[in-house]
């Protein structure tokens, strides 16, 4: 097994999909963390409507993004790379336009910009993840995935610090910080597009109907999946939940530990992912399920302190839980382009993207129904599910993750300029 000692950078943005792929990444990044985080105060500030009624109907558009996610997959599958990236985007900008043109008081054509821009939200990571198993393979592959989670992060930490300066300026700002969100992601769809990477369709080895037949089911590691990203909404939900309303503590422990959470998944996802490819995609994940009920039971056990050590305390255990996410996040999506085989590699980033989409969609409300029942109820039941999930991903039977199985792609060619690369699959 080939194992990465070290990160080359050129390397890195080559098996990412390029320079301009990678400065596409960046655009859209940051145009999603000018607005993304505000969007609910837009429809709140900008066109009169209730906090209620627009939460509803920015989780209704999330949700109805994820029907879209079986016509991704098929298109995937279909051989089209950085066009679909590219849809993802462009379809954003569609939203973004909606936003815009919504008048005050009326509800549906936010909804309906919600509902454009939770499809592009929902497709981009499946088609991302395939363009980047495209160029890359092996554990090329997952540092490739790993820096472009550094790289959205980061893009997402600038935009939402630029937006919250630009707040001041009351509505024109919001309105304005729309107009640029949509710039940004045209310019990113039109650097996407320009790299035309694209893969020949496999075909399946029982033959022309017999894809979704051989194609991995994952069952148990896509019901793991819907537990595990209860973790990404930790640090944006749960711990700012606690602090403030439960610990009465000062908004700026919640703002302290959001901060860390980023700055160590910006500074430490690729050199974690590199640490630990001496291992298998499976166990990392297991671990990462481990080390993110232990920062749970962490969580149980420093509330009680009180008042002027549980703050502290939780910021602290709060490192764990990061440090969980990045095992995660750094071995999920890449033990499934592992498993998947070319011909259905679409399907199964996709079934993979909808088991994250509906977590990423219940765990909001099932935080703050479990909240008001003590830490007990929270933090126990989230460790218990979260330590089932790691055993089911560590004892179900594994396929092999680790062996590539298709032909190696010539990733110089897509990065070095707009011409078309035609891979034979995914690129392991």
């Amino acid at each position: 097994m080939a194992t990465l000692t070290r990160v080359r950078p050129r390397s890195l943005v080559r098996a990412s999909g390029g320079p301009r792929y990678v400065v596409a990444l960046a655009v859209d990044a940051l145009g999603t963390g000018l607005l993304r985080p505000f969007l609910l105060l837009y429809g709140v500030m900008v066109l009169g409507l209730s906090a209620p009624v627009t939460g509803t109907a920015m989780t209704v558009g999330i949700v109805a993004g994820l029907v879209c996610m079986p016509a991704v997959g098929r298109w995937l599958d279909h051989g089209a790379r950085s066009t679909v990236v590219a849809a993802s985007m462009l379809v954003r900008v569609l939203g973004v336009a909606l936003l815009l043109a919504a008048p005050a008081g009326h509800v549906w054509p936010f909804a309906l910009a919600a509902l454009f821009l939770g499809i592009g939200n929902q497709a981009w990571p499946a088609a991302h993840a395939a363009l980047v198993a495209t160029v890359a393979h092996g554990r090329e592959r997952d540092t490739a995935l790993a820096g472009a989670r550094a790289l959205r992060n980061a893009g997402l930490g600038v935009g939402a610090l630029l937006a919250t300066v630009c707040l001041a300026g009351g509505t024109g700002a919001l309105r304005g910080l729309a107009g640029v969100t949509g710039l940004a992601y045209l310019a990113a769809a039109g650097l996407a597009r320009s790299v035309q990477v694209h893969a020949r369709p496999a075909r399946s080895a029982t033959g022309e109907g017999g894809d979704e037949e051989s194609a991995p089911r994952m069952l148990a590691l896509l019901a793991a999946n819907v537990i595990y990203v209860f973790c990404l909404n930790v640090p944006e939900i749960a711990l700012p939940l606690v602090l403030v309303t439960q610990l009465h503590a000062s908004p700026v422990w919640s703002a302290a530990v959001f901060v860390t959470n980023t700055v160590l998944v910006v500074t430490l996802q690729v050199p974690l992912t590199v640490l630990v490819s001496r291992f298998s995609r499976r166990t990392v994940l297991a671990l990462s399920g481990l080390l993110l009920a232990a920062s749970y039971l962490g969580f149980l056990a420093v509330i009680p302190l009180g008042h002027g050590w549980a703050a502290p305390a939780v910021a602290a255990v709060s490192v764990v839980c990061t440090i969980g996410e990045i095992l995660y996040a750094g071995s999920a999506t890449a033990l499934v382009t592992a498993l998947a085989p070319a011909h259905a590699l679409g399907r199964a980033l996709a079934r993979f993207q909808l088991s994250t989409g509906f977590g990423l969609a219940v765990s909001p409300a099932i935080i703050t129904a479990l909240a008001p029942l003590g830490p007990a109820a929270l933090w126990g039941s989230l460790t218990a599910a979260t330590l089932l999930s790691a055993c089911a991903v560590g004892t179900e039977k594994p396929l092999s993750d680790e062996q590539p199985r298709l032909i190696r792609t010539r990733p110089n060619r897509c990065a070095a300029g707009p011409r078309g690369v035609e891979s034979p699959g995914t690129g392991h």
